[in-house]
This record gives C-alpha cells, sequence and structure tokens, in this order.
C-alpha cells in the first residue's frame, strides 16, 4: 500500500466525520448526525486499521480544542455523557472494517450486518460511558428505561437506515478504491 495515500485517505475521513458531527437531520429529543455514515464507510472502505485510525484522529483533534465535536471539545470532553458513542465509533469503525473485508466480493448484505455489528458496539460504548458518567461524575443517576429510551431507542432508527446506506455505498465504492489502488 501506498503510505501517502493512506494518510491521505485517514485524514478525509476524519474530516468527513467531522463534517458529519455538524450535519443534523433535525428530528425530535434526539440529534441525529451522520457521523456513524461516516465511520461505517472508514471501516468499509478503508479497513479495520485504517478506518480506526480516521476515527482515532478525529477524536485526538477534537481532545486538542479543535470544535469539531458535536457538542463542544477540548480534554473535558471526556466528562460529556456522550463521548463514549465517540470511543464506540473507533472500536465499531475497526469491527466493521474487519467484516467488511473477509471475502472477495462485498455484498451488500455482508457490509450491512458489519455495518449493524459496529453499530450496535457503538451504542453499547454510549450506553455505558453515559450510564458511568450520570452515577458517578453527575452524581444523578439514570434509570435503565430511560438510558434505553434516550440513548438507543429514539436515536437507533436513523443509525439503521445509514447501515444499509453504507453497505450501498461501499459496494459502489470499494471497487472503485480497489481499482486505483492497482493503478498506483
Amino acid at each position: 500500500m501506498n503510505k501517502t495515500k493512506d494518510l491521505v485517505l485517514v485524514s478525509l475521513f476524519a474530516a468527513l466525520i467531522a463534517a458529519g458531527a455538524f450535519i443534523r437531520i433535525p428530528v425530535p429529543v434526539v440529534p441525529f448526525t451522520l457521523q456513524f455514515l461516516f465511520t461505517s464507510l472508514a471501516g468499509i472502505l478503508l479497513g479495520a486499521k485504517l478506518g480506526g485510525l480516521s476515527v482515532l484522529c478525529y477524536i485526538a483533534l477534537g481532545l486538542m480544542g479543535l470544535p469539531i465535536f458535536a457538542g463542544g471539545s477540548g480534554p473535558a470532553y471526556v466528562l460529556q455523557p456522550t463521548f463514549g458513542y465517540l470511543i464506540g465509533f473507533a472500536v465499531g469503525t475497526y469491527v466493521t472494517g474487519t467484516l467488511a473485508s473477509r471475502g472477495s466480493c462485498p455484498t451488500v448484505k455482508r457490509l450491512a450486518i458489519a455495518n449493524f455489528m459496529g453499530l450496535l458496539i457503538v451504542y453499547a460504548f454510549g450506553m455505558v460511558y453515559y450510564w458511568l458518567i450520570y452515577q458517578f461524575y453527575i452524581g444523578t443517576g439514570i434509570g435503565f428505561w430511560t438510558l434505553f429510551l434516550y440513548c438507543f431507542l429514539l436515536a437507533v432508527p436513523g443509525d439503521l437506515v445509514l447501515c444499509g446506506v453504507a453497505a450501498i455505498l461501499g459496494t459502489r465504492l470499494l471497487p472503485v478504491l480497489k481499482k486505483g489502488s492497482a493503478v498506483s
């Protein structure tokens, strides 16, 4: 692989994830952004390691103070209840990339399953972190039903649609990206 090309793609996806934080689709109660779409595509198109690296770069830039997170930036952002979703993005992207790269010919079904598994990881990390911050940092606690309703049930329908969109885009873009690699 070409290291310069890898660096450009990792940087591009870090920028796309940052842009996705500010592309908001208005829905009641829970903000819906396109971050998950770009983290899924990073896993599919760049693979587990480079896709995960692009998310880690995005997180590092936000923690250094660049205002690229959906709700702020800086080192103190780790104390935000939603920071767990960012951690989940990194792990979920790695898993999506691992599952998507199995086999020789990507299918929409395989990529959708890979995205769905990544989505489950994002929500698992996000909900656990949210609960921990409310329980131990904020000190008010949060009930299971409230956590499930606001941190999963209201938010997941849009992300399920993004799983399908990313799978379709992935099957179209992967051959182009691989063809470009063969020419380089």
